[in-house]
């Protein structure tokens, strides 16, 4: 196959539209079911690459949820706690514990639930039964992997009403080095990103502290591959082999990190005893207790715990899960990984990165005000790495 009509483009008003291959090639894929879209697989490339890169550099299992064209998480194969379980939604997922692809997606999905609300799926490797049942089971627009087992592709044909869209990618497929786009009728053209990011990147160490244990190393390796599919400006926190806070495509990085340090507080915070405890009724689906869990924790679009609110959602008027008891909870984090894909123009990164329990920081550097950027973390007792490689995608 070397061309595939597309419903439409970006919207149902940019027609025609297709994917194909300029050189004549066929494409390097297969779509086992469904009809995907553009801006689907615009996810479903960039998000396999970002999965591609991670096993290589990891040696990993690994999964990535996609939507509009930056990742809400990527995460490797390690086994879930049942704490994290609880917290995902993925206590009762046959086959989780046997299969590190599951884990990996089971960890990708739950990050960031708002946002991986009708996502796409990409994963490193061939998707087995126990990764196609928990995927069958969210709101998913489709899936790319290098191959699928015939129960795996049993189970998400069923999805949908056996409209889900599976697609299968060749695993040797290798790109051309120069890739070429068009903004206004005017052709852009570069050569491709191939930087591979490995623990030499992490060799520049810059602050007095240099203790950079194994487990960090793979953290900001997973943040920095997430940046290099993520559209900036970008900043990642990662923690426990996953990206925990995405803050994609912001103008300002204060803003980005403030995005990603919020995100990543929200993660942590969902594992808390009492969001854990929620009396949720029983009827009430997974999508609209990520939205109540989301207004519990960040008290935004409606107070849930109020009265003739609560009934809504619980069997009992739960307590409000104060700021003050937040901050006391979030104070005891440390150990997280940041990654940036540009250098941190200010120290008020750093500041904030540090309220979210950051111990470790990976940037390109370059800044005038590196000094005191590396100050800032001095005075804060964390590693910094500067890498010395821009991280742009747009």
């Amino acid at each position: 196959m070397k061309s595939f009509e597309l419903k439409y483009g970006c919207n149902p008003t940019q027609k025609p539209a297709r994917i194909f291959m300029a050189d004549d090639r066929d494409l390097p894929i297969t779509i086992l079911n469904g009809r995907p879209g553009y801006i689907n697989f615009l996810d479903a490339f960039n998000g396999y690459q970002l999965v591609r890169e991670l096993k290589e550099a990891t040696g990993m299992t690994a999964a990535t949820s996609f939507k509009h064209v930056s990742p809400t998480s990527a995460a490797v194969g390690l086994p879930l706690t049942e704490t994290l379980k609880k917290a995902t939604f993925c206590e009762n997922v046959p086959g989780l514990d046997d299969s590190p692809l599951a884990c990996a997606y089971a960890r990708a999905r739950g990050t960031d639930r708002l946002c991986s609300f009708g996502d796409w799926v990409s994963l490193s490797d061939v998707c087995d039964a126990a990764t196609a049942n928990l995927v069958k089971r969210e709101v998913s627009d489709g899936i790319i992997a290098p191959g699928y087992t015939e129960e795996a592709l049993a189970i998400l044909r069923s999805k949908r009403g056996g409209n889900y869209n599976i697609v299968a990618i060749d695993e040797n497929y290798v790109p051309e080095p120069i890739e070429r786009k068009q903004v206004y009728g005017i052709t852009f053209e570069q050569g491709r990103n191939d930087t591979r990011i490995t623990e030499e990147c992490l060799r520049n160490l810059v602050t007095k502290k240099k203790d950079l244990p194994e487990s960090a190393r793979r953290d900001l390796i997973i943040s920095l591959i997430t940046l290099k599919y993520t559209q900036s400006n970008s900043v990642c926190f990662a923690y426990d082999g996953q990206a925990i806070g995405v803050g994609a495509g912001q103008q300002s990085r204060i803003h980005c990190t403030r995005l990603a340090g919020g995100k990543a507080d929200t993660w942590f915070l969902r594992q808390a005893e009492k969001v854990l405890e929620l009396p949720f009724l029983p009827e009430l689906g997974r999508p609209a207790r990520d939205n109540v869990i989301d207004s519990y924790i960040n008290q935004n679009e409606e107070d849930v715990t109020a009265d003739g609110v609560w009934q809504r959602y619980f069997t009992k008027q739960p307590e409000p899960f104060t700021k003050e008891e937040q901050r006391k909870y979030l104070s005891g984090i440390t150990g997280v990984s940041l990654g940036s894909d540009a250098f941190f123009p200010f120290s008020d990164n750093i500041e904030r990165a540090f309220r979210s329990g950051v111990s470790y920081v990976a940037e390109p550097g370059g800044s005038i005000r590196d000094d005191e950027v590396i100050a800032c973390c001095d005075a804060h007792d964390m590693v910094m790495a500067f890498t010395g490689m821009r991280l742009f995608h747009h």
